[in-house]
């Protein structure tokens, strides 16, 4: 009877064990740092949104000088010049805003740039963590480099360096 009880319950503990969920942790951040296509588009990217910047703030210096010269000369201006030069302010910064926006926008130049230099790295590293993931049989793989918050992970978990070893890298 003993003996029954003993199979039964180590019985039903493979039976659970087998049933459990394997799943692995990685750092995508870590992962594309260490991809040097990642490192230079990203490179690049930083270099055209500071030049974009640099183009969009050097036009805001310009209409904010602008608006001083007019709050300065306002009340020597006819109701005619006021009116032409609040046109000219508001057209300016209008064009501003309208510059911000097509640069760093929603689907904007950046995004763009974005999609074209770094998502086929993006998607190089996800069909290598899907082709680990499925040869070794995890059931889920997690990102803790952003979104998913993780208090604690045990270091041997994390595959981050089996992912770059399927890339090559090292």
């Amino acid at each position: 009877m003993k003996k029954t009880v003993v199979l039964f319950v180590a019985f039903l503990g493979l039976a659970f064990a087998s049933q459990a969920q394997r799943y692995a942790i990685i750092d995508t951040k870590y992962i594309l740092s260490k991809i040097p296509e990642y490192r230079d588009a990203d490179t690049k990217l930083q270099a055209i949104g500071a030049q974009w910047q640099k183009e969009i703030d050097d036009k805001q210096t310009a209409l904010d000088k602008m608006y001083k010269n007019y709050e300065a000369e306002q009340f020597m201006l006819t109701e005619e010049l006021k009116k032409k030069r609040e046109d000219e302010l508001f057209v300016r910064e209008k064009e501003v805003r309208e510059l911000q926006k097509k640069r760093f926008g929603y689907e904007g130049d950046l995004f763009k740039e974005r999609q074209k230099m770094v998502k086929p790295v993006q998607d190089k590293v996800y069909n290598a963590i899907q082709k680990m993931a499925i040869a070794k049989a995890y059931d889920f793989v997690l990102d803790k480099s952003e979104g998913i918050t993780i208090i604690f992970a045990d270091p041997k978990l994390d595959k981050s360096e089996d992912v770059l070893k399927e890339l090559g890298i090292k």
